[in-house]
């Protein structure tokens, strides 16, 4: 009888654990504010160029309604260090203008419009952006970034371990298929894998990582490493994605 109890716990245990399913939402609340810190580095050919980029900008929640929210935010600071032909550009956006080079004082002019920037998007809680604005209106490089680093757009179905969902990011010149694979779901968190591939103007694949905060749909840290060939240069992009609720 004791060993028929155990199997039967045990039978249970594995279906309730194959049956975990979660429904991967964002849910915002009117009010919050996150801190975005995003890491980039960056090595194309052997000696060609390299690009090390870090980036901090804030977000505020201005509206939440039905399965839509509002956001409002700015870049905070910004940094540069890149190599290439020989030439070094270095800039960091919180350094006063004598603790910059000539060649940090011209990437300042270029990047302050940015700085100065505030985005103001709408989006739905399966993560797709529905609208942009920036204000002031003629600054196209800030709506240009908030595009590249939109983040995973979740499935309308509720997902268990081994699961996987596709999303397809066209900027024009490449095209970057990703594939989303659950691994693993805890009371606290959802683990992901992630898998791709880079076509267009380069050719390459994509592997990461994604941990989700399970109550908010926030997703506390993102890894993407991509390999590509670009012109017949071997390049690598490794980048680091973190939020943090303030």
């Amino acid at each position: 009888m004791k060993k028929i109890l155990i199997a039967l716990f045990l039978g249970v245990t594995m279906v309730s654990t194959a049956q975990k399913k979660v429904l991967l939402r964002l849910n915002y609340e009117k009010g919050q504010k996150y801190t975005m810190d995003m890491k980039m580095a960056q090595v194309i050919g052997v000696g060609v160029m390299t690009n090390n980029m870090h980036i901090q900008m804030k977000y505020d929640i201005t509206g939440v309604s039905d399965d839509t929210y509002e956001s409002s935010a700015k870049i905070t600071k910004m940094v540069m260090d890149m190599k290439q032909g020989g030439v070094n550009v270095s800039y960091d956006s919180s350094k006063k203008d004598e603790e910059l080079d000539e060649t940090g004082k011209m990437m300042k002019s270029r990047m302050q419009p940015m700085l100065s920037a505030t985005i103001m998007t709408k989006g739905d809680n399966l993560g797709n952006i529905l609208e942009t604005k920036v204000e002031p209106s003629n600054i196209q490089e800030a709506k240009d970034f908030t595009k590249q680093s939109s983040s995973v757009i979740y499935p309308k179905e509720a997902v268990a371990v081994g699961d996987t969902w596709t999303k397809t990011k066209n900027d024009g010149a490449m095209s970057f298929s990703f594939t989303y694979k659950v691994k693993s779901i805890s009371s606290k968190n959802v683990l992901i894998d992630i898998l791709g591939k880079i076509t267009g103007a380069a050719d390459g694949d994509i592997t990461g990582s994604m941990d989700i905060d399970r109550d908010s749909g926030m997703p506390l840290e993102s890894k993407i490493n991509m390999t590509m060939k670009i012109q017949g240069q071997d390049a690598i992009t490794n980048i680091t994605v973190t939020l943090t609720k303030e």
